[in-house]
């Protein structure tokens, strides 16, 4: 079950990911290396300006990528952080004298909403 539960998180990075890059990134990467190129053009410019104005270019996609890499941190905390909560009330459960089955139905399904509540409501 667990391992279902795992294949199925990543299935949601992976298609969040995806989508971030065919909608951003190539766009982005795009205009990176075009402004790159016209970097270039000038016979005049020092090749410290040439870099320079290279380094410009890549700035708005490093930028990027940074908050894309901080934003899947924060969704892999919540997730942590929903899963640990799930794992708590499961354990309550134990307490009570629920049954394993429906522990384990318990747990799948405390996990699978923390997975839909976070992937609908992450900025990814």
């Amino acid at each position: 079950m667990v391992e279902v539960q795992q294949l199925w998180v990543q299935k949601v990075v992976d298609s969040m990911m995806k989508s971030v890059e065919r909608e951003n990134t190539w766009k982005m990467q795009g205009l990176m290396f075009q402004c790159s190129a016209s970097c270039c053009e000038d016979s005049q410019d020092s090749m410290q300006q040439v870099h320079q104005c290279i380094e410009c270019c890549h700035a708005p996609l490093a930028q990027a990528q940074t908050l894309v890499t901080s934003e899947l941190e924060k969704f892999q905390d919540h997730l942590a952080w929903c899963t640990m909560h799930c794992n708590d009330t499961v354990k309550d459960s134990i307490d009570a004298g629920s049954k394993e089955l429906q522990m384990k139905q318990q747990l799948a399904s405390c996990v699978t909403k923390c997975v839909d509540d976070h992937s609908t409501s992450s900025q990814l």
